[in-house]
């Protein structure tokens, strides 16, 4: 019986080897993708109302002027959504949606005059970075009353 050329057991060993660095440079990219899918529909269902709230929301929304500029919309289904707040020196901040930042409420784009439809708070507001408006832009928001 012969014995195993030394040599060939090196060869076989970083053929091995090169054959798993191949299915991980393969599989790598896949699961990069995977993920960025995965990332995208949960943003995306993020910035959704529940299914059985959204035509009671759409009618709110849609109806909805700026308080200190009755002439212009709150905006719109996408710009708007129920919202946690909290109170710091007798102040409102609202989460924003995209990057969970409380954002101050300017008193003037408070709702005075209407009842929301859910007694949940509803903030308006653009996403940051939006070009368009200034760091921090309130649209509107509606103060809710449930507990």
């Amino acid at each position: 019986m012969a014995a195993a050329d030394p040599g060939q057991e090196g060869v076989s060993r970083m053929l091995k080897a090169v054959l798993i660095a191949a299915s991980m440079a393969v599989a790598m990219p896949c699961f990069a993708i995977v993920h960025a899918q995965e990332d995208e529909q949960n943003q995306t269902a993020h910035r959704h109302h529940p299914a059985q709230d959204q035509l009671l929301h759409e009618k709110f929304y849609s109806t909805w002027h700026m308080p200190d500029n009755p002439a212009f919309s709150c905006c719109n289904n996408a710009d708007c959504y129920p919202t946690e707040i909290k109170s710091v020196d007798g102040k409102i901040y609202a989460k924003r949606r995209e990057d969970g930042k409380y954002i101050l409420i300017p008193p003037q784009k408070i709702e005075r005059n209407r009842d929301n439809p859910d007694g949940r708070n509803h903030l308006c507001a653009p996403p940051p970075g939006f070009a368009k408006n200034p760091v921090d832009t309130v649209y509107c928001f509606a103060l809710g009353g449930a507990t």
